[in-house]
């Protein structure tokens, strides 16, 4: 996966930070991953990769002791500033999530609509990432969908790239790989994470777990 292409997808998410809430997948609420998030109870320190425009920190924040959310899209941290409205448990880093560099180990890894997001290529890279992210026994959370329309798959079902417009009309190439919740259990499985991938009643999977040789 080239380098230009992830450039590409972090230029979308920069341009497409206003409009953000506008692009949600039809068919689907969020109630049913925001009651598994909070049976799951994300306590103690928590970083949150792709925090986006704090869509999912304030139920975060619900449990957390503390809450570090790392975007590459200065735009989306703007948002997700004036969301969480100054709460000092939370602390904000801009960086490239490929390229991010963990300053400590955090009790709970959480992101959201972001591993459909990471090339195949980069998967297991991604895994050793979180895996420098959690302290021993640390858990992991995280929420998707494998949602892609007929008119995004510019280059054919097969392809892992697609295309998605602004509301201007100006097109973006991005990743995102159409997970199915086995499939995505069988790659964490032969990673070495104990992980269950739930479906839900709507579009969306979630999965929580933790590493299994921890």
């Amino acid at each position: 996966m080239s380098d230009d292409l992830l450039a590409e997808q972090v230029a979308f998410y920069r341009a497409v930070a206003p409009e953000y809430h506008e692009h949600g997948v039809p068919g689907g609420d969020g109630g049913e991953l925001a009651r598994a998030l909070d049976e799951f109870a994300p306590r103690g320190d928590v970083l949150e990769l792709a925090c986006g425009p704090a869509t999912w920190t304030p139920q975060l924040l619900c449990h957390a002791d503390a809450v570090t959310c790392v975007d590459a899209a200065p735009e989306m941290l703007d948002i997700a500033r004036r969301k969480v409205g100054g709460d000092e448990r939370v602390r904000f880093v801009q960086a490239d999530v490929f390229a991010y560099a963990p300053d400590r180990r955090h009790d709970v890894v959480f992101f959201g609509f972001w591993l459909s997001h990471v090339p195949l290529e980069r998967f297991a890279g991604f895994w050793e990432l979180v895996a420098r992210c959690l302290k021993p026994g640390g858990r992991v959370f995280f929420a998707d969908d494998g949602y892609r329309t007929p008119d995004e798959l510019i280059e054919g079902e097969a392809s892992t790239t697609i295309q998605r417009r602004l509301n201007d009309g100006s097109a973006h190439r991005i990743v995102k790989v159409p997970h199915t919740p086995a499939s995505l259990q069988e790659r964490l499985e032969a990673l070495g994470w104990a992980i269950t991938v739930h479906p839900t009643s709507g579009p969306f999977f979630w999965g929580a777990g933790r590493y299994g040789r921890d």
